[in-house]
């Protein structure tokens, strides 16, 4: 009998990984990349220019501390949860906001109410012929996908995915699809990015291009990507319909699982008192704040609009809020987490909000929703503490995620690694060139997840050379956009990914074996994309 091999824990498979990072800073010489002033033209100019650490000009030198790393992977743990702190108190507040909202089963109510609603509408013909799950999951998908396209969704999702992943377990699925709603799907907008500004717009501005130039090809690259995207995903959605046990992470469904038989059809449906007193109390903070907020300008992309929409939005819900409440409180509270919603998108695209603001918009609802069925101070409190407990392994992982960067940025190796990876373009065609620009911006992925930092470090070196072999700096800023992007879903030092399967309690490895595939489809069909950039004469190109 073949002993099934153990794989390893994730928090063993991640210091792992940091053990090897540290193996790097003893094999690859440190350096660093520094902004020259010169004079060109008779204008002071800045260039970008790398040099090894003994080469390095006295008072960069002086300032730039790196060495081996040995002992320091442990301490690299610490300062690991330093680096992704913000992520982790995200998470930690967003799951403790939830429980307490879930106390209420306002979740399995709207759960509850939705399968009943896809049931009643599926037999009509045309959608019982398409496969009104699938319409469902297409529809969810493309939403975060335009999310992630327009203004760069990705710390979002983890908050999205306390829902979805139930809502997929409830329809019958697993957690992998869970994940796949959302942050996939977020992920894919992300790749085939068409107005980000923290891709796009930093690539481009440093490439001295017009912002979102060329956003036509863009927009085809997004649709077919998203196209061979949510098809992957819908062989797997009917793979496991059709056999649920054969989901990889069947076992740990388990507890999604009983959460959902807890009974949701023996809901009792009621509206206390306190509930309106919540209500009140909302409508007349959403009141002050469309007096001190009358117009709010959102920004798409390059494009702006001025909108009164915090006043509209305050008497929508004034209206639906008193709807619901003569309902049910449960009701009430799924408006609550719909505003909640609308309020994060308005933050983002009129305020600039991130993290923080997002953390203490979900964690005024989840008190809002304890206030409304009658829990105490001391009890709201309780199922806090609750929430965070549960949801504590998942920022956990975040946090050891994090060493690996330090270890890296410590020990002096990521801008040598960039320096090297840049000096293999070389006199190639100018396929074969833009191929290996995106092969550089793929694996630079791995060690520097951030799309912005790696726009700000790739760009000023990358636009300048496209111009030597004779590739548009466009089709270059096309390359960074595929090469920041597939990777986002594999990649372990993405505090995102793991904070997102730590929420979905998938196992890291599970989720490699599951995604690998896609990610290898996604990178060849990125070369693939690219060829008409260096081939064909596009707008803006």
């Amino acid at each position: 009998m073949i002993k099934k091999t153990k794989v390893p824990h994730t928090y063993v498979i991640v210091f792992f990984i940091i053990l090897l990072a540290a193996v790097l800073t003893w094999i690859v010489p440190p350096g660093k990349y520094v902004r020259i002033s010169k004079e060109d033209d008779g204008k002071n100019a800045t260039e970008l220019q790398f040099f090894f650490k003994d080469q390095l000009p006295e008072h960069y030198r002086n300032e730039f501390r790196s060495a081996p790393q040995t002992w320091q992977v442990f301490s690299a743990l610490f300062k690991g949860f330093v680096k992704q702190s913000n992520i982790i108190i995200f998470i930690l507040m967003i799951g403790g906001a939830f429980w307490i909202m879930n106390q209420s089963r306002a979740i399995d109510a709207g759960i509850f109410a939705f399968l009943k609603f896809t049931r009643k509408i599926g037999r009509n013909r045309v959608l019982e012929y398409l496969g009104v799950d699938n319409v469902v999951i297409v529809l969810i998908m493309t939403m975060f996908s335009a999310f992630g396209a327009i203004f760069g969704m990705s710390e979002e999702t983890i908050a999205f995915a306390i829902i979805l992943v139930p809502l997929a377990i409830s329809m019958g699925y697993d957690s992998i699809v869970g994940v796949c709603l959302v942050y996939v799907a977020a992920h894919l907008g992300f790749a085939g990015a068409i107005l980000n500004p923290f891709t796009i717009g930093i690539a481009q501005g440093l490439s001295d291009i017009p912002l979102f130039s060329g956003i036509e090809y863009r927009i085809f690259a997004w649709v077919i990507i998203n196209l061979v995207g949510f098809y992957y995903v819908l062989r797997y959605v009917r793979k496991i319909k059709r056999n649920p046990l054969s989901s990889s992470v069947w076992e740990e469904d388990a507890y999604w699982r009983n959460h959902a038989a807890a009974g949701i059809a023996d809901i009792q449906y009621y509206t206390p008192r306190v509930a309106w007193i919540v209500y009140g109390a909302i409508l007349s903070a959403l009141i002050v704040f469309s007096v001190l907020y009358p117009v709010s300008e959102l920004t798409i992309g390059n494009s702006s609009m001025r909108l009164a929409i915090i006043p509209l939005s305050t008497l929508i819900f004034a209206i639906t809020g008193f709807i619901s409440l003569r309902q049910t409180v449960h009701y009430f509270i799924l408006l609550l987490l719909g505003f909640t919603i609308l309020y994060l998108i308005i933050g983002v695209m009129a305020y600039g909000w991130y993290v923080m603001e997002i953390a203490t918009l979900f964690l005024v609802m989840g008190i809002s929703s304890g206030l409304a069925i009658s829990k105490s101070a001391d009890e709201i409190a309780k199922l806090f503490l609750e929430g965070v407990n549960d949801i504590m392994s998942a920022a956990v992982i975040v946090g050891l995620a994090g060493g690996i960067i330090v270890i890296l940025e410590d020990g002096g190796t990521i801008d040598p690694i960039l320096f090297y990876l840049s000096q293999a373009l070389g006199n190639f065609g100018d396929v074969a060139s833009v191929g290996i620009m995106y092969g550089i911006q793929t694996v630079l992925n791995i060690v520097i997840p951030s799309g912005s930092a790696k726009a700000a470090i790739t760009m000023p070196i990358m636009a300048p050379f496209s111009d030597l072999i004779g590739v548009s700096r466009q089709a270059t800023v096309v390359a960074f956009q595929f090469g920041d992007g597939f990777t986002n879903m594999i990649t372990p030092t993405s505090g995102v990914l793991i904070a997102v399967l730590g929420v979905a309690r998938v196992p890291y490895h599970k989720w490699v074996k599951w995604v690998w595939p896609l990610i290898l489809i996604l990178i060849v069909l990125g070369f693939l994309l690219l060829i008409p950039t260096v081939t064909m004469k596009l707008n803006g190109f």
